[in-house]
């Protein structure tokens, strides 16, 4: 049986925006993060959820490959544990999965027009059917290591005109972290921080705050911040934070383009947008401030800009 969701109520948007009516349950007590028993799932629709079950959807027969499809890239982790406060390892990369994919996902086919492949899948770089998807997804790349078999890989495919989205890492050696793998990538593309005023904040839903208020928490930070009604991201009171380390109260989202200005890396650090869309059926509160108000349009909006420029 399908545990019932938040209504995700519709916001000043674009791209035949639906309304999505269903009701909501609460449950009791965070949830630590938790891993899926295997490594090796090829979908994230093969993995057991740890949330709430995401509902199944289907796609007009005969287009099973016409589909935007959410790719999670497995990596090779430092191990370096930089500034987390919990140990991983090798299973840094299913951070949130498989809930946030497939919540994504869901969200995604509902509110926009866009088909959307309802199974997800799992990649490393090196798998030739990268090149059958052109939007991929890295958790965490705080702790990244490119290997040297990736490297001329990743940089075909995004100059081929693929889109890579970095979320979910916290601040400056992991900032730091991920900028040194990239420069494996293109020793000579800098990051550039986008301004509110890109297209990207825009094409969907109308993003119109302030760059912190898009800023999402990990749940417990996020359910802690209600004893706040002004959500401060920057309070020493921890039950009022939404940041989750001093040194990551801003969140950045930055780029690196290629020669025609198309966006090829998309970083929102500071952040933790998978949590949003991992944890959005489990507390009310975590959903309408969070999910719905940050996570869900700016990962909708991402996915949209991507696949239209």
């Amino acid at each position: 049986m399908t545990t019932p969701r938040f209504q995700f109520r519709a916001r000043r948007a674009r791209a035949g925006v639906l309304v999505l009516l269903m009701g909501f349950v609460a449950l009791q007590g965070l949830h630590s993060t938790e891993f899926p028993p295997s490594m090796d799932y090829e979908t994230a629709r093969e993995a057991p959820q740890h949330s709430n079950e995401t509902p199944m959807w289907t796609n007009a027969p005969g287009f099973s490959r016409d589909v935007f499809t959410f790719v999670r890239v497995r990596y090779k982790a430092k191990e370096k544990n930089l500034t987390n406060f919990f140990w991983v390892g090798q299973k840094r990369f299913q951070i949130d999965f498989p809930d946030s994919d497939l919540n994504l996902s869901y969200r995604l086919q509902q509110m926009t027009a866009i088909k959307v492949n309802p199974e997800g899948r799992v990649l490393r770089i090196t798998d030739p059917e990268l090149f059958r998807y052109p939007w991929i997804y890295m958790v965490e790349p705080g702790d990244l290591e490119l290997t040297a078999a990736e490297v001329p890989i990743l940089r075909r495919y995004l100059l081929n005109g693929g889109f890579l989205m970095c979320d979910d890492f916290w601040g400056q050696a992991e900032w730091d972290n991920l900028a040194e793998e990239m420069k494996k990538v293109f020793p000579d593309r800098e990051f550039i921080e986008l301004p509110m005023e890109h297209p990207i904040f825009h094409c969907v839903f109308d993003l119109n705050v302030e760059k912190n208020k898009l800023q999402c928490p990990n749940v417990r930070y996020g359910e802690d911040s209600q004893n706040d009604p002004l959500h401060r991201t920057y309070e020493p009171d921890l039950a009022r934070r939404t940041w989750d380390r001093p040194d990551a109260v801003d969140m950045h989202v930055r780029a690196l383009h290629d020669a025609n200005g198309r966006i090829m890396v998309l970083a929102t650090h500071n952040t933790d947008n998978g949590d949003g869309w991992e944890r959005e059926g489990e507390y009310q509160y975590y959903f309408r401030e969070f999910s719905e108000k940050r996570a869900f349009p700016l990962g909708i909006n991402i996915i949209f800009y991507a696949m239209t420029h």
